[in-house]
């Protein structure tokens, strides 16, 4: 696969890597609807790049990129084997996970724990800068239980940008490590959004990406003009139909920017690319509900969504046609005229 860079302009917007929910075949369909947006495989284990399915696990697509892959671990040498192994399969950067807060992940001693281990993910970059060419970044929190003042974060980023890490995403929220779910951790904890703000400000030679609530452009264009990039996960997950405006929004500056897509038609010709995308896999025996569970929530309030998300919801897990069930299902939400259009 031909190698890409990632500038700083795709880096303006991301979305998240999200576990069970970014996988290729989601990428795919937000890469139809951004094209410049930066895109995250889901974390994907150093032990298990190294001993699983990689084919199963690294497979992309070049419509992904630019496309980063996350990892998590904390053993210096096996992080910077899986970098390498993910570098070889065409992903443009490599980001180590420092902020997921699940049991399995602690007991893994990666994720949100590493917080308190600056040295430790310090040694990861290192060694894993020194096995790919391609940037290595981290995503992490703005700190863990009560060790969570600005000055803990700031050390925590320091200790890493000495290891020569250049470009960090901050969750501008703490994780608790223990009293709350991963799902509690992504909206009990406040979000200081001053904290990020401060750290782009301390380290100004750092690129800085904030990650937590962006609910609307609004939100990305206000952070934007306090640190260098934005990412949006369950936002963009959930209302698909939102990414339909990142170009515009984030990068009408750049060749080959989308037009705005935001109305019915625009998301029907989106729905019947992925459709016709998602068949090439279903031939090849892979459930349809596998894949059209990302389409599901691509049209949101308007006449006739909730019979596209029904239809689609009811029938994808006995469909072998994946593209007449979203035909079938475009009736509901499109005038019957354009319904029957290519």
């Amino acid at each position: 696969m031909d190698m890409h860079t990632i500038s700083n302009d795709h880096r303006r917007f991301a979305v998240a890597p999200m576990m069970e929910l970014s996988d290729r075949h989601f990428r795919y369909l937000a890469r139809l609807l951004s094209k410049h947006s930066l895109l995250y495989t889901e974390m994907l284990t150093s032990k298990a790049v190294l001993h699983g399915d990689r084919e199963y696990l690294l497979g992309t697509d070049k419509a992904d990129q630019p496309v980063v892959l996350q990892l998590g671990g904390s053993d210096p040498a096996e992080m910077a084997e899986a970098a390498a192994i993910g570098e070889s399969w065409g992903y443009d950067e490599i980001n180590i996970n420092v902020g997921c807060p699940s049991d399995r992940v602690q007991s893994g001693r990666f994720g949100a724990c590493l917080m308190a281990e600056p040295e430790t993910v310090a040694a990861c970059v290192s060694a894993m800068q020194q096995a790919v060419s391609v940037p290595v970044s981290v995503k992490c929190r703005l700190g863990i239980d009560r060790d969570d003042s600005y000055e803990a974060l700031e050390h925590f980023v320091r200790c890493v940008q000495g290891a020569g890490c250049e470009y960090f995403i901050v969750h501008a929220r703490k994780a608790w490590l223990d009293g709350l779910s991963p799902k509690e951790n992504r909206t009990i904890p406040p979000l200081r959004y001053p904290f990020v703000y401060r750290l782009k400000e301390t380290l100004p030679d750092l690129h800085i990406t904030i990650n937590g609530g962006v609910e609307s452009w609004q939100d990305v264009q206000t952070h934007l003009q306090h640190v260098d990039g934005v990412m949006s996960g369950r936002k963009a997950y959930y209302t698909p139909g939102f990414l339909g405006g990142a170009d515009q929004s984030v990068f009408s500056d750049l060749d080959n920017a989308k037009p705005m897509i935001a109305d019915a038609q625009g998301f029907a010709d989106v729905a019947r690319s992925y459709a016709q995308y998602a068949q090439t896999w279903v031939d090849q025996g892979i459930k349809a509900s596998a894949l059209t569970r990302h389409i599901v929530s691509l049209y949101q309030d308007i006449p006739g969504a909730r019979r596209w998300r029904r239809h689609i919801s009811e029938n994808a897990s006995r469909t072998t046609d994946v593209v007449q069930m979203v035909e079938d299902a475009l009736e509901h939400v499109l005038p019957e005229t354009g319904a029957k259009s290519a």
